[in-house]
């Protein structure tokens, strides 16, 4: 319901940036152009180009942004529903899709009261259902963290072929709709299948092995594809080098964008206009090494400025502000986020200390948090770098709230909730990292 309002109050809103992306170029695929740029198609030169309807385009294959929001976003299309606000009526139903998700993920890790609490905590917050109203793929976000998260504690609880499957799975869409995704194969599959020390080595080793498969085969077809379109290896998205290209450059590294990006830095990298994404993408990473390399000792600076802001410590006002100018959020709203993430975050840190004294498993809900602070390292501090750490935020301030209510009626049974399940014995292990 919050979602429908924040769209209908705005009916109005216009497309720009990564929104209009997704939306223009959803329809584009369904007319059966392929993953191709819709700002080149409807702006840039006659090279390649094609009359349509009477009017000039150019074609530009993409990889800039991971394909699987472009996916999403041509249901409505295909349905007849081609207005902007009709697409952002949708992406209301891809949020409550991710509260039910997120429910259920956090039933499986600390019973049915904190999965309930955890949807209302998911469907309140601010830097999550204002997602719909703009029509980024953030709106998908919460449901591919907290499914990823829902496989982890099912493959921990019964490690087994069929768990593992599950697991790669839903690592391998998640990687198709969030690319920095990718970095919880390391943080989290890693450490909790070697832990697994109840089996021998060599079946730690096919278990490890079946997750990846599974994840490749998933992934495995856009990168094919990809290297149909593309002179260089492009794996899941091209967006990299246009990325470092803008947040480093004297403007990102000092003055008051420091730590932010600027899109006349990305410009001004001297890539070629006439080379495809993947080209460009390796000439505007290279002009980015190259700056990152003559400037190293402003860099650890840098590097945490750029944390600072994406977790809101730095400059937080100014964040949202730019949040607000560049990407259009509503400036008030965007401010009730940031004190919900405040609360998010404090509430999270007494339900870790529940979660740790009842010998839960807990660290891979940090670990999305480390996930988010090496996409900030890597790229540039921005709020929305931050959207998939409030999700598992969300899930231990959820185990907090549900423990405060129990002690505040003096209860010591909590049932099914907050209570291990038996683990195996290094799940155990696991469990006080």
């Amino acid at each position: 319901m919050i979602q429908v309002v924040s769209v209908v109050g705005r009916r109005n809103r216009v497309p720009g940036g990564d929104s209009y992306y997704y939306w223009a170029a959803a329809r584009l695929l369904l007319q059966g152009h392929g993953f191709i740029s819709p700002f080149v198609w409807n702006h840039e030169g006659v090279q390649n180009s094609l009359v349509t309807h009477g009017q000039l385009h150019t074609i530009q294959a993409t990889a800039n942004w991971p394909p699987l929001f472009t996916l999403l976003m041509t249901v409505p299309h295909a349905f007849g529903l081609h207005t902007f606000f009709e697409a952002r009526l949708y992406c209301c139903v891809l949020g409550v899709a991710a509260v039910l998700v997120v429910a259920f993920a956090a039933r499986e890790i600390a019973g049915p009261r904190v999965g309930l609490v955890a949807a209302a905590l998911c469907a309140l917050n601010p830097n999550l259902w204002m997602n719909a109203d703009l029509a980024l793929s953030e709106v998908m976000t919460p449901a591919l963290v907290a499914w990823v998260l829902w496989m982890v504690w099912r493959f921990w609880k019964n490690p087994c072929w069929k768990t593992a499957t599950w697991l790669g799975l839903s690592l391998g869409v998640s990687m198709l709709g969030r690319d920095e995704l990718a970095l919880l194969c390391v943080l989290i599959v890693l450490p909790l299948v070697a832990a697994l020390r109840q089996f021998a080595f060599a079946k730690r080793v096919g278990m490890l092995a079946a997750i990846a498969a599974v994840t490749l085969a998933v992934v495995g077809p856009w990168a094919i594809y990809n290297s149909s379109r593309f002179e260089n290896l492009v794996f899941i998205s091209s967006g990299l080098g246009v990325t470092l290209a803008s947040a480093n450059c004297d403007a990102t590294w000092s003055g008051p964008t420091v730590g932010y990006w600027s899109m006349p830095c990305a410009l001004s990298s001297g890539f070629d206009p006439t080379a495809d994404e993947s080209v460009q993408g390796a000439q505007e990473q290279a002009h980015a090494l190259h700056y990152i390399g003559t400037h190293l000792s402003e860099y650890p600076k840098v590097e945490v400025l750029r944390v600072g802001r994406a977790f809101g410590v730095f400059r937080p006002a100014q964040q949202i502000k730019f949040d607000s100018m560049i990407e259009t959020r509503p400036y008030h709203w965007a401010m009730a986020g940031l004190g919900f993430y405040y609360g998010l975050l404090a509430l999270s840190l007494l339900g870790s200390w529940v979660m740790r004294r009842r010998r839960m498993l807990l660290f891979p809900l940090w670990m999305v948090g480390i996930n988010a602070v090496a996409s900030a390292l890597l790229t540039f501090g921005n709020t929305r770098y931050r959207i998939p750490f409030e999700v598992p935020l969300g899930m231990m301030a959820a185990v907090a709230l549900v423990w405060g209510f129990d002690r505040l009626r003096g209860r010591t049974d909590h049932g099914e909730d907050l209570q291990p399940t038996d683990p195996p014995i290094s799940a155990r292990m696991v469990a006080t990292v």
